[in-house]
């Protein structure tokens, strides 16, 4: 008999690969309806982000934690984003205030998968600093020693391996946050494990349309990145609100099975 059994009212769908794009449009939707409250979740990030950045500009290794932490902090500062669009989704009034208060509600639940990230992140962080540190000779303190001595080292194979990893690493955390957040402040009575194993079940049921997922994710992440953290203005609201939409349609609860 399994330790942590699905919850029986929750159901999940089987969607179309394209269905990602829609979760994308009614995100627009959400941020034309209530501007303010997206603006501020991703001015929050880009100010977190752009200082925790120009802290370790000159140490790789803390760039690659500090990117770590903003990993982390996305997805618990969008319960906020959730909350937006659960409220507008139900034709209520939604405000930034609406959103302070989930961020204070003090879920133990989040909290906990909250730390559960932070040591995800923090073990992805060590295992590229052992992997380095095992294949290259020579040490790695800055970001131009990585880019000499792992991305552009050649015939060593080494940045394909580590980019290899990063990839399986990252593939269970993003199965095991994809509906996980929006589950727990949906339901209060569900339970952190069962989140977790339904985010894995939507995952095993639909792999095709959450590889397009994930890849529409990492794309956005990166051009908020990119542009200085600025795109981060737009990138949080757009996959904080759409991030909800993907919950809405991926899960279904029917409370007649209770």
């Amino acid at each position: 008999m399994p330790l942590i059994t699905p919850h029986p009212a929750l159901e999940i769908k089987d969607i179309e690969i394209h269905q990602p794009m829609q979760w994308l449009a009614l995100a627009w939707k959400d941020i034309e309806r209530c501007p303010t409250a997206g603006v501020t979740h991703g001015l929050i990030l880009a100010v977190v982000a752009g200082g925790l950045f120009w802290f370790a500009r000159d140490s790789f290794w803390w760039i690659a934690a500090m990117l770590s932490v903003c990993m982390v902090i996305a997805p618990l500062l969008a319960t906020g984003l959730y909350d937006i669009s659960r409220r507008l989704e139900r034709g209520e009034e939604a405000t930034l205030a609406d959103a302070f208060r989930i961020w204070t509600s003090g879920d133990k639940r989040l909290i906990f998968f909250g730390l559960l990230l932070s040591l995800s992140s923090a073990g992805w962080v060590l295992c590229s600093a052992a992997l380095i540190q095992w294949m290259v000779p020579a040490s790695v303190h800055t970001p131009a020693d990585f880019v000499r001595l792992v991305v552009l080292q050649p015939n060593s194979g080494l940045f394909e391996l580590w980019v290899i990893m990063g990839a399986l690493m990252a593939a269970p955390m993003f199965a095991s946050t994809l509906v996980t957040i929006p589950l727990l402040m949906d339901h209060p009575t569900l339970t952190l494990q069962q989140a977790i194993l339904t985010s894995w079940r939507v995952v095993a049921l639909n792999p095709f349309s959450m590889a397009c997922w994930a890849g529409i994710l990492c794309l956005f992440t990166a051009l908020g990145i990119g542009s200085a953290f600025l795109g981060l203005l737009g990138v949080v609201p757009m996959l904080g609100h759409a991030s909800w939409h993907a919950y809405r349609d991926l899960v279904v609860y029917d409370p007649t099975v209770l």
